[in-house]
């Protein structure tokens, strides 16, 4: 497969007169990637996540993720595809509070079909993958901001997927903390995983490998076919 995420000519329409939130973007990302979205509030970007994720569907053009067409996918379908090759990482960790780091993580294992002992398991190597082997048994509320967000991303990763989807990652966390958070990411695109980073942060953009730019539903640049940073 040449493309991990291939998008001809896709729209996203809402509403009534529609909106064009996505008008016509085109762009392909190989495997082993480390691709920064970025763009302003407002730009699109949380409907090329949608789309990206399976968790929305294009009005028109062609969406393949992961070598398949999510618009011949049933939702069952979608649901397979997202729990086994996609990972999700967003702003808020939305973390339990009441449970432990290694039970917040293998709850990402949940709509696997994995026992909850392997689960659990996998969940305690996920979160030594993340620098965080000292707080297996710590809640969120006894974590900082940062060690929240590697839990968050362990319970993203802990069922290997080849793509990992990271909407803001940084957002919530000082400046230390998100240049710790970024190292992750290298890291584990190192490691092999395909990393897509949406952000309206041009300086976060910048540590990343690729940058494309969306603006107004559009892709309005993109560094592997320019050569230049934004």
């Amino acid at each position: 497969m040449n493309s991990i995420v291939e998008l001809e000519n896709v729209e996203r329409e809402y509403g009534h007169p529609p909106v064009r939130a996505c008008a016509g973007v085109s762009l392909s990302i190989a495997p082993g990637e480390l691709v920064a979205i970025v763009g302003p509030s407002g730009s699109g970007k949380s409907t090329l996540l949608n789309l990206i994720g399976t968790l929305d569907k294009p009005t028109s053009g062609v969406a393949m993720i992961s070598g398949a067409d999510i618009q011949r996918l049933t939702d069952r379908q979608l649901s397979a595809l997202r729990a086994h090759r996609i990972g999700f990482v967003f702003q808020q960790f939305h973390l339990s509070d009441g449970v432990t780091a290694v039970d917040n993580v293998a709850d990402g294992l949940l709509y696997t079909g994995v026992p909850r002992a392997v689960r659990r398991e996998r969940a305690r190597r996920a979160l030594d993958k993340v620098g965080l082997s000292h707080r297996h048994t710590h809640k969120p509320a006894q974590m900082s901001g940062g060690e929240r967000q590697r839990v968050a991303i362990a319970r993203a990763v802990v069922g290997d997927p080849p793509l990992l989807l990271a909407d803001e990652p940084t957002g919530n966390l000082d400046t230390s903390s998100g240049a710790a958070i970024v190292e992750l990411l290298h890291e584990l695109n190192r490691s092999g995983t395909t990393i897509i980073v949406i952000t309206h942060d041009v300086e976060l953009a910048r540590m990343l490998p690729r940058q494309i730019a969306i603006r107004d539903g559009r892709v309005v640049s993109d560094s592997r076919l320019t050569g230049a940073n934004l």
